[in-house]
């Protein structure tokens, strides 16, 4: 009998390091900010290496959630479509890069911003993407977007944009082909926002990892 019982408790020891518990599931309310991961490709990257902040995130795009007849949408500005409305899922996994998506939500004292930033990231879309990352009225690109959405509140801030790898002071390689490409100087200094800088802010609380 006692061998019985020391048989049963190693299977339940072992049972319980096999199976972890899963991470709990992110409930997403209007207003939360989706941050997708760095994904692979040269772009990607040189935004994300040139955006660290202290808090060391590796996030290259961000978008805002609504909720319309019970579905979950994301607003946001993509390369692709320009600013527009699309699907949870389709956010979730775009084409066939599997990248981290996390959820962030404005603290208790900045929800009251959340309807009227909704009812502006809605009148923005249709613009088409703003590929030279300098501020403009007619194209967005994904964090410029989210700012003007949240601008009337000063949810978030414009800071100085740089293109220099940090550990050496030169400008990366991909954004000196980038802007050369554009037939654009490199904008560095001019104000701008990206979504490292803003899951930084300290008006955020992180959700988690969104499935």
């Amino acid at each position: 009998m006692q061998k019985l019982k020391i048989i049963i408790m190693l299977f339940l020891v072992i049972g319980g390091t096999a199976c972890p518990a899963q991470q709990p599931e992110v409930r997403l309310q209007p207003g939360d900010l989706l941050f997708r991961g760095a994904a692979t490709g040269n772009l990607s990257e040189a935004i994300d290496k040139v955006t660290q902040t202290e808090t060391e995130t590796h996030f290259s795009h961000v978008g805002l959630v609504e909720h319309v007849d019970g579905s979950v949408f994301v607003l946001h500005a993509d390369p692709k479509g320009g600013t527009c409305r699309v699907l949870l899922q389709e956010f979730l996994q775009p084409e066939k890069d599997s990248v981290e998506v996390v959820a962030y939500r404005l603290k208790a004292e900045w929800q009251n911003a959340i309807p009227e930033a909704l009812g502006r990231a809605r009148d923005m879309l249709g613009k088409p993407y703003n590929f030279s990352y300098i501020l403009s009225d007619t194209a967005h690109y994904c964090s410029e977007f989210v700012h003007r959405a949240f601008v009337a509140d000063s949810v978030f801030q414009l800071n100085p944009m740089t293109f220099k790898d940090p550990e050496t002071g030169d400008f990366f390689p991909t954004w000196v082909d980038y802007y050369q490409k554009l037939e654009l100087d490199i904008p560095e200094g001019l104000s701008g926002c990206n979504p490292n800088g803003m899951a930084a802010s300290d008006k955020l609380e992180r959700l988690g990892q969104v499935q």
